[in-house]
């Protein structure tokens, strides 16, 4: 009979690759995401069109599909696998979660009123100047509570991986059926509340110091 603590340092093990997955696409997706952002704002109509067209692809599409087409597809077209399923899964993972982050980057860069950019202007600013240096930090006040809301999602879709058999902390939790255990599967519902609890702290802290910035 499987014990609590065997069992919980197997869900720990499981959790690194959850963290692992986490990380990675937040930290490569944020930044993609102003990237696409910008391009779907592009005054040239061609590039906003099929940046539009892309993000509205991944958005209508189901992650999980995507994780087994980055996956199994190019090893159909190629003969032979190009990515490993861990790679398989930070590919979907960060171009998904940048098509929606760059939709938040979007609505609030575009809610910034006009005057705050010819203000910047006057003073003599450049255009990358203004951005940086006026709007960025009342553009982050404003998506804080949608990005955050995004970012949880996060912790929870990072579950999909298992999908290609990545021994994320749910899988790990399956693996526990074959002896017939059904509950550390509800187990693992300490460490995402966990996870998500020390996330919304995070958040909430952010929040705070941006609340000098009046939206």
């Amino acid at each position: 009979m499987m014990g609590f603590w065997e069992v919980t340092l197997s869900l720990i093990g499981g959790l690194k690759y959850t963290c692992l997955i986490f990380a990675l696409t937040l930290v490569l997706a944020l930044p993609l995401g102003l990237v696409i952002s910008f391009g779907s704002m592009s005054k040239f109509k061609p590039l906003g069109y099929v940046v539009k067209t892309f993000v509205w692809i991944i958005r209508g599409v189901p992650l999980m599909l995507q994780v087994i087409i980055f996956f199994y597809v190019p090893g159909f077209l190629l003969g032979t696998p190009v990515l490993s399923r861990f790679a398989s899964v930070i590919a979907a993972f960060v171009i998904n979660y940048a098509c929606y982050f760059s939709e938040i980057y979007r609505g609030g860069i575009e809610s910034i009123a006009k005057g705050q950019y010819e203000a910047g202007q006057v003073l003599g600013m450049t255009k990358s100047q203004i951005f940086f240096k006026i709007i960025l930090m009342q553009v982050v006040k404003r998506i804080l509570a949608p990005m955050s809301n995004e970012v949880i999602t996060l912790v929870k879709d990072t579950a999909l991986a298992r999908v290609i058999m990545i021994v994320e902390v749910i899988q790990a939790a399956q693996n526990f059926a074959g002896y017939g255990l059904m509950w550390p599967l509800f187990y693992t519902a300490v460490f995402y509340l966990a996870f998500v609890g020390i996330l919304t702290l995070v958040f909430g802290y952010f929040e705070k110091k941006l609340s000098y910035y009046k939206v």
